[in-house]
């Protein structure tokens, strides 16, 4: 290891405490941008009756409009055992909602003209030169063919590299990472990011790249691209161009000592569905998960795809520079044009719903919804977010300029998700007429 990555993984686990002051987004009284304060108490009461069915220890729900926070509320326990109450500042594993921050990275690399969208992966790491499909033959039979080309930069942004989780496949994709034992990033992972990296590239694909959309650990081969490209170890990367300068002061791959009693107990439901605390580690058929991988230091493996723990408020800070278009108080990470690009649909191609679910496709690091109607949900076209399997999510809606953070640690199958997109909206007693566009039928 040089004296580079030496001092660089040093840092990041200096760099886990930031000198930087927390900050928050400004505050504002609901009925200034058009939210009722009444119909925040439904928001607040929906909430308090999953603790009350014991769906959930405690919730965390944070709206903001026009760049000001309205709403920020805490009900339930971060930890039931110890009564230690759920508050705004509780830290969460956000797991997949690592993925947007991922996303944002690359570009960022992106706009300094250090890489291209169609770029082959193989031109960074050269394992994933001359990848195999697993095919069936006309016996039915597996077999392994060669890819019909490369998988891009794009295709692991969308989803459509080919790549698969372990605890997603079934099949015989499946059956080789378990063999390889590749990391999903939800457990305590040996060896770096390149070492898990080079083993997944070492197993076929579930599709050519570019045919079809599979939802996968492309997102942390990303974050190895973004290393390679860059010279920095990634954790480091994310804590020097985003987490510093937004400034995110909670959040990390790693949870210093001194913040452990913030970090939100994670449950499962038992066979009543009443919650319980999850083991570590514990498994779930083939996903196996391992609460305390995302405090427990030192570590070498930071997964771009899972790996991340945050705030509400720290995560409202990244998507209001979503929704500036790529800025946040002077400090810009992004142009505009780029955040059009990674929320626009580049899955529109395949078949509805393939992507993003009814009424959704995928753009660079989010899904975006295209048809209101088919997402059956209160929402807008052009919305965009995503969400994390311990049950957190969060979305940008451009046309209402909101932006709706949800916290909670729960794992599987967390309800609350849906209900507070439903109980955000009916909060809602205005609509941004200037950018409303006129209902249509859906070109799908």
């Amino acid at each position: 290891m040089n004296i580079r990555w030496t001092r660089a993984l040093l840092l990041t686990l200096l760099l886990a405490t930031p000198a930087v002051t927390a900050q928050r987004l400004p505050s504002a009284a609901p009925a200034t941008v058009g939210i009722s304060t009444e119909r925040l108490e439904r928001l607040h009461r929906g909430m308090q009756a999953f603790v009350d069915r014991r769906e959930a220890s405690g919730v965390v729900t944070l709206l903001a409009r026009d760049g000001k926070v309205v709403d920020a509320h805490a009900v339930g326990a971060a930890d039931v055992a110890s009564n230690r109450p759920m508050n705004v500042d509780t830290l969460f594993r956000i797991a997949s909602m690592t993925k947007p921050i991922t996303s944002v990275a690359v570009m960022m690399l992106l706009e300094e003209g250090r890489l291209q969208l169609t770029d082959p992966i193989s031109r960074y790491i050269p394992s994933f030169e001359n990848m195999k499909v697993v095919t069936k033959n006309d016996a039915g039979v597996d077999t392994l063919v060669p890819a019909r080309r490369p998988i891009t930069v794009r295709d692991l942004l969308t989803h459509r590299s080919g790549l698969s989780y372990g605890f997603i496949d079934r099949g015989p994709v499946g059956d080789a990472y378990r063999k390889g034992g590749i990391s999903d990033g939800l457990t305590t992972t040996e060896g770096a990011i390149g070492d898990n990296i080079d083993k997944l590239a070492r197993a076929p694909l579930v599709s050519h790249p570019g045919a079809e959309y599979h939802y996968s650990l492309g997102v942390d081969v990303l974050g190895r691209l973004v290393e390679v490209v860059s010279g920095t170890p990634f954790a480091l990367f994310l804590r020097e161009r985003i987490f510093e300068p937004l400034p995110m002061t909670d959040t990390g791959f790693d949870v210093p000592e001194d913040k452990w009693s913030r970090l939100a107990t994670v449950y499962s439901p038992d066979a009543n569905g009443a919650i319980r605390p999850m083991k570590d580690p514990e498994s779930f058929g083939n996903t196996h998960m391992s609460p305390i991988a995302y405090y427990k230091a030192p570590k070498k493996y930071f997964s771009g795809g899972a790996g991340l723990v945050s705030t509400a408020h720290d995560y409202a800070r990244f998507a209001q520079m979503l929704l500036n278009g790529g800025e946040l108080d002077g400090v810009r990470l992004l142009g505009p044009k780029t955040i059009e690009l990674m929320t626009t649909s580049h899955t529109s191609d395949l078949p509805p719903g393939s992507a993003g679910g009814g009424g959704a496709d995928f753009g660079l690091g989010f899904r975006v919804v295209t048809d209101l109607g088919g997402t059956q949900t209160l929402g807008s076209e052009g919305s965009y977010g995503w969400s994390g399997i311990y049950g957190t999510t969060f979305w940008v809606d451009p046309k209402e300029k909101l932006v709706a953070v949800m916290m909670v640690q729960r794992y599987p199958g967390s309800p609350v998700a849906s209900a507070f997109q439903t109980l955000a909206y009916q909060a809602l007693t205005t609509m941004n007429e200037e950018t409303r566009a006129p209902a249509t039928r859906s070109s799908r």
